[in-house]
């Protein structure tokens, strides 16, 4: 949000890097960047969800993809925990993508995935109407 200081729209859509991987960095080159998102999958997804909501107008709508290995009910929590009203709008069961299966022993053995398949979701947070979120905090006042 670095590129639209104080601007606020009515919605943001995000498709960020979410595959979890062993490595200590996230790449700063490569296709790497499009999927690598750190241990737990979260390095642009908590970001998002601590800066999106002073960027949406009231009655705004954030829309999120990731896979459920990346901690369904932890965006929940983030997003609700700003003000916003939260859900799962869809769920894609499916294979096993190929960054996923490339680190599959991994995330096993991370306790990040235990069946034979993936779950991609879309997350819905809304702002409340009357929305009175502090730039400062990013909380509801």
């Amino acid at each position: 949000f670095g590129a639209v200081p104080g601007r606020r729209f009515e919605i943001i859509v995000s498709n960020p890097p979410y595959v979890p991987g062993p490595q200590e960095r996230l790449p700063d080159r490569g296709p790497e960047r499009a999927w690598d998102a750190g241990s737990r999958g979260r390095a642009f997804l908590d970001r998002i969800c601590r800066e999106a909501p002073v960027h949406l107008t009231p009655g705004g709508v954030l829309l999120i993809v990731h896979s459920v290995v990346c901690d369904e009910a932890k965006t929940l929590s983030a997003l609700r925990a700003r003000g916003l009203e939260t859900g799962v709008v869809l769920r894609h069961v499916g294979r096993l993508g190929p960054r996923l299966r490339e680190r599959e022993e991994w995330l096993r053995h991370s306790g990040l995935l235990a069946g034979q398949h993936d779950e991609v979701i879309v997350v819905r947070a809304q702002a409340p109407e009357a929305y009175p979120i502090t730039p400062r905090t990013g909380r509801a006042a």
